[in-house]
């Protein structure tokens, strides 16, 4: 048999047309790869989630600015994941969106307030609870835990594949409760288990101390404090950047919707401003 290397060539034909041949079916099949990816992504269902008519007008308003189906999929949850969410509150943002989305195949925690919280947190928990309940349909495989620092479980330990946590770390920074909380986190995540951090980015040429009484804080100083308590950053994401928020508002973040704490005061300005600048971090559990 005719060695492959030395076989003649069909009449007609070059080596170097054979070439550009073999190069233009293999730039067609990666096209061809690239423009599939984006239907196998909406496969997931999540799409039709953050646009089912359960969702609250409030909190769909807000997904211009929070990107909720584009944040859970850069930190790589699945239908399939035992997902636990610190302090969803009575609001449920993202509650809302998943645990209807894992309700079948998956599992959603809710970690909320404990017996020990400010009554108007408290209150907060009991009407997040209430509204659960009067949506089986959507919640009735929710499981409530408690959350206050590493007093409680969030979930049995090493049982999570996801902890999540949207805009409560600078709260937990100026409390110093920021590494109990991380401690509790840790327990719960299995080995090798994601951490997703979301929360207002602070400017790195202003009083870090003022900043974080505004509500910011500096995301090379959220990463030293996560990696230290036993977690890896594995990527981090602009998709919930804002560079119009100079980060230097009367009232802080909340001088911004959707707090507008100002009131009707330059209320314009700060609607075309929109949401916080804010940064958007993966971690696993080493």
């Amino acid at each position: 048999m005719t060695p492959f290397h030395s076989r003649p060539l069909p009449s007609g034909r070059s080596r170097s047309g054979l070439a550009r041949r073999f190069a233009s079916a293999a730039l067609a099949a990666l096209l061809g790869a690239c423009a599939t990816a984006p239907q196998q992504e909406r496969g997931d269902g999540l799409d039709r989630w953050a646009a089912a008519a359960h969702r609250s007008p409030v909190n769909v308003a807000r997904d211009p600015h929070r990107h909720p189906v584009e944040t859970l999929r850069f930190l790589g949850v699945r239908e399939d994941s035992t997902v636990v969410e610190i302090l969803p509150g009575s609001a449920g943002y993202y509650m809302e969106i998943l645990a209807p989305w894992l309700r079948e195949k998956g599992r959603y925690v809710a970690a909320g307030r404990d017996e020990t919280a400010p009554p108007q947190y408290r209150a907060d928990h009991e009407r997040m609870v209430a509204r659960l309940a009067s949506q089986p349909a959507l919640y009735d495989r929710v499981v409530v835990t408690k959350f206050n620092g590493d007093r409680h479980d969030v979930a049995p330990p090493g049982s999570a594949d996801f902890v999540l946590t949207f805009r409560n770390l600078h709260n937990w920074m100026e409390r110093g409760e920021a590494q109990a909380a991380l401690r509790a986190f840790h327990r719960a995540l299995k080995p090798g288990g994601v951490l997703g951090v979301v929360d207002h980015r602070a400017r790195t040429d202003l009083s870090e101390k003022a900043q974080m009484r505004a509500g910011y804080i500096r995301q090379d100083t959220a990463i030293g404090l996560i990696e230290s308590a036993g977690f890896r950053l594995v990527a981090s994401s602009e998709v919930n950047a804002n560079p119009r928020d100079e980060r230097s508002h009367p009232e802080g973040v909340w001088t911004l919707p959707p707090s507008y704490r100002l009131g009707d005061r330059d209320r314009d300005r700060y609607r075309a401003i929109g949401e916080s600048d804010r940064f958007t971090l993966k971690f696993v559990k080493r």
